[in-house]
């Protein structure tokens, strides 16, 4: 199989760094199948030493799945390849099923490249689910979304997905595999009409001209989301500031700025960054959020965030309402979508609940130029506490304040998974908030560097 479509097989990964090798998703569907072929090849000509690890999702929603496993197994096994399957074990969902099975598939197969060391996923997706995923986004009209899949998203914050097939058709994987004297299996969830992607796949079918019209739309998206995403970043650098954990200032300029997408692309993320939520807040309430900051004063809330505008600039912290009730500690949990936290045996027995208005107010606040003591102390409230009974230990807030445990930000809305089409806005928001820095994307750029933005 020197080839997939038009891309000569040597070029389908020359972009992509393997490191120690990558962990490959086979379902024994002709996508993922090509996929391991041509990875095989690739890897026993220039990566003799890294190592490729075939996993197969067991979603246990059929009764053939786990035979399919099995044949999958053994075709690892007629290439040399160390195949693994994982099984989505416990009870499945009832509604939804295609959104948790994508959400399991993922977890799991990051876990095994955890576990082996690796740090790379690479999937078999392909032009024709990218067409489908573009057709299904027109429909619920989300603007940037129509960049499609990006070749590279960061999973969890440490394992790199990647797809390089993006730009091969399924027709020619297939024929590829039909010349080599290889079958695949046929899912037949793939046909069931009962649910969306089936849908947009019947759809395609038979209109060449659309699929092409719309990997078109896809390439022309994906350069302008990645280039408003920059944009953003930079006016978050230059204007944002975090005065204490848990409050953003923005300074008066920001709103101000001469383009005006970029400064509503950028407040939208920090919204839900200060409010911990995974999606952006819808645009047309975020630039009424900047008509009334044009006023020089005024104080709204969305997507749980208080956006507070006073002359010394646009504040942000999380609103009082809607705060986790009290929960024993969950070792490296994520508290409020805004703070994973990690402990020792040294603080059993207690509970994290938000600090509270009450020890807000009795506690010291930082009184200064840039903000009044109330706006600390709102924020403040709102942060997360150990608790001992009716006893505060301390916020978690702040750095070293109890000893074993550790706190660290989230940049939630990017916090799962975060396409490579947005590196640059998620960067930059997690400098803003003390949030841990980004792994290099495994993509080179074409001229050879690590690529940033571009993934």
């Amino acid at each position: 199989m020197q080839q997939a479509g038009s891309t000569p097989a040597a070029m389908l990964f020359s972009r992509i760094d393997f490191g120690q090798g990558a962990v490959a998703a086979i379902s024994g569907g002709s996508d993922s199948t090509a996929l391991l072929v041509l990875l095989k090849n690739h890897f026993d000509r220039f990566l003799p030493s890294a190592r490729l690890i075939a996993v197969t999702v067991d979603h246990a929603l059929r009764s053939s799945s786990a035979a399919e496993a099995q044949t999958v197994a053994g075709l690892c096994k007629e290439l040399g390849i160390v195949h693994r399957t994982v099984v989505w074990e416990g009870t499945k969902p009832s509604s939804g099923i295609p959104a948790a099975a994508r959400e399991a598939r993922y977890r799991l197969l990051a876990g095994v490249a955890r576990d082996e060391g690796v740090g790379i996923v690479v999937t078999g997706h392909t032009a024709d689910d990218q067409a489908e995923t573009v057709v299904m986004r027109q429909a619920r009209d989300e603007g940037p979304g129509l960049a499609g899949m990006a070749p590279a998203t960061l999973y969890d914050g440490d394992v790199w997905i990647l797809r390089p097939l993006l730009a091969e058709r399924r027709s020619a994987l297939r024929t590829l595999l039909t010349v080599s004297g290889r079958g695949w299996i046929d899912d037949p969830t793939n046909l069931d009409p009962a649910f969306e992607r089936p849908r947009a796949r019947a759809m395609l079918a038979a209109d060449e001209n659309r699929v092409e019209d719309l990997l078109a739309t896809a390439r022309r998206v994906a350069p302008e989301r990645e280039d408003l995403g920059r944009r953003a970043a930079a006016l978050i650098d230059r204007y944002g500031r975090r005065l204490a954990p848990g409050l953003i200032r923005l300074a008066p300029e920001f709103a101000a700025e001469t383009d005006p997408q970029a400064v509503l692309q950028a407040l939208r993320v920090l919204l839900a960054v200060a409010g911990g939520t995974p999606f952006l807040p819808d645009k047309h309430r975020v630039a009424g959020l900047l008509r009334m900051s044009a006023a020089g004063a005024g104080r709204a809330t969305l997507s749980r965030t208080v956006i507070d505008v006073r002359r010394a600039g646009l504040f942000l912290y999380r609103e009082a309402r809607g705060l986790p009730a009290a929960s024993t500690l969950s070792d490296g949990a994520v508290w409020d979508g805004r703070y994973r936290i990690t402990f020792d045996d040294d603080v059993e027995g207690c509970v994290i609940a938000p600090f509270g208005r009450k020890e807000a107010l009795e506690s010291p606040a930082s009184v200064g130029e840039e903000a009044p003591a109330s706006l600390f102390r709102a924020a403040r409230a709102a942060e997360p506490a150990v608790w001992q009974g009716d006893i505060c230990l301390g916020s978690l807030g702040e750095p070293g304040q109890l000893p074993g445990v550790e706190v660290v930000p989230v940049v939630a809305p990017f916090a799962q998974f975060l396409s490579g089409f947005d590196l640059e806005v998620a960067r930059a928001a997690s400098a803003l908030i003390g949030a841990p820095s980004l792994p290099v994307s495994p993509l080179r750029a074409s001229d050879g560097s690590k690529a940033s933005a571009n993934a």
